[in-house]
């Protein structure tokens, strides 16, 4: 199996309890002994999505279709992953508790957000790895105050912070299962005015006192968090983690007005959905609508799909342009250390920390 056709086998599987013409194609594939289980457990570990493969075969009561000892395997590994959910669950309702006790409000997202929601049949299927929420301009220095006076703390391996990052440094307790991030922003600078706390604090769900995302704001946060933060849009490149969740909550919302109030994330934004709907199979709750340049898009999705190399090529390409604005980034944060005293502080450390480096 080609990476194309695994990853296609794989997005389809995880559709086989949603969408009854996937669970056909599937069940087709797999009695006909053509699978390349090596792959597809590869690709579907390098795409988080290898608990959620489990889950979504054995509720449809296709695991007699694999060998005995992948079975077994996939069973070990998923409950691995409940077992360090629950953990992230429960260490994440104490600091719900924690933070409204001082008067400050999270708003959870991402993978521990979903989680809390119950957006899965079993929490066993999200890989998830820090525990995110977002704050109000207000309560975000609270929050950092509090959550480190309570013995989280940043690895002594990070530099001085920068003011203009989107959220604290990864914070951490040698107590507790999980580290945390604690947000001001939802996307990187460039998008940040159009999707931030503003856009999403006066329509979240409240599940017994803990706050998530709306149905819609997660679904644009679950694409945005891909294509934008993680340069998806700019490798043309996709997450099955991600995808499943977008395909997930595709149920809960009418996909084609969720990006009714957005402007410039509209495109990006429709891409992925794009690209989902061609992996997943066309299932009908992520159809969009098309363009010129989404077709394009598309075009050059595919491209890379059948070509890893190129795919390679594209993503050391934008590295290399990173890295060209990391030091634009520099000049900047000097030029900003002259009136915003944050940048200042920040310079000053940064200075300190390489002069000790030296002696």
């Amino acid at each position: 199996m080609t990476y194309k056709e695994t990853l296609f086998f794989v997005a389809k599987c995880l559709t086989i309890n949603h969408e009854e013409h996937n669970k056909r194609i599937v069940e087709e594939m797999l009695q006909s002994n053509t699978v390349d289980w090596d792959e597809v457990v590869k690709l579907s570990t390098a795409h988080y999505v290898f608990p959620a493969l489990y889950c979504n075969l054995k509720r449809a009561a296709f695991l007699s279709y694999l060998p005995e000892d992948l079975v077994e395997y996939m069973k070990y590994i998923t409950d691995l992953n409940r077992e360090r959910n629950e953990k992230i669950i429960a260490q994440a309702k104490e600091l719900n508790t924690l933070l409204l006790e001082h008067n400050i409000t999270p708003i959870f997202i991402k993978g521990t957000g979903n989680l809390l929601e119950g957006l899965y049949e079993d929490i066993a299927e999200r890989m998830v790895g820090d525990i995110d929420f977002i704050f109000s301009p207000e309560d975000y220095p609270k929050a950092i105050e509090l959550l480190t006076s309570n013995d989280y703390f940043i690895n002594s391996k990070t530099g001085p912070i920068y003011p203009g990052n989107k959220h604290y440094p990864r914070l951490i307790n040698i107590n507790k299962f999980a580290a945390i991030e604690i947000h001001k922003e939802l996307l990187s600078k460039q998008y940040s005015s159009e999707f931030n706390y503003d856009f999403i604090m006066n329509s979240y769900l409240n599940i017994d006192k803990i706050k998530v995302l709306s149905y819609e704001n997660q679904f644009l946060l679950t694409i945005a968090a891909y294509q934008i933060n993680d340069f998806g849009f700019t490798d043309k490149n996709l997450l099955l983690r991600n995808a499943y969740d977008v395909f997930l909550l595709s149920k809960k919302n009418i996909t084609k007005n969720v990006f009714k109030k957005l402007n410039i994330l509209k495109y990006p934004l429709h891409c992925y959905l794009a690209c989902c709907y061609e992996v997943f199979n066309n299932p009908e709750t992520l159809s969009y609508n098309s363009s010129k340049k989404i077709k394009k898009y598309l075009i050059l999705f595919y491209k890379y799909l059948d070509n890893q190399w190129l795919l390679k090529q594209n993503i050391l390409k934008r590295k290399k342009e990173k890295k060209k604005k990391i030091i634009y980034n520099k000049f900047t944060t000097i030029y900003k250390s002259f009136y915003i005293r944050e940048y200042s502080i920040y310079l000053i450390k940064k200075l300190k920390q390489k002069f000790l480096k030296i002696i």
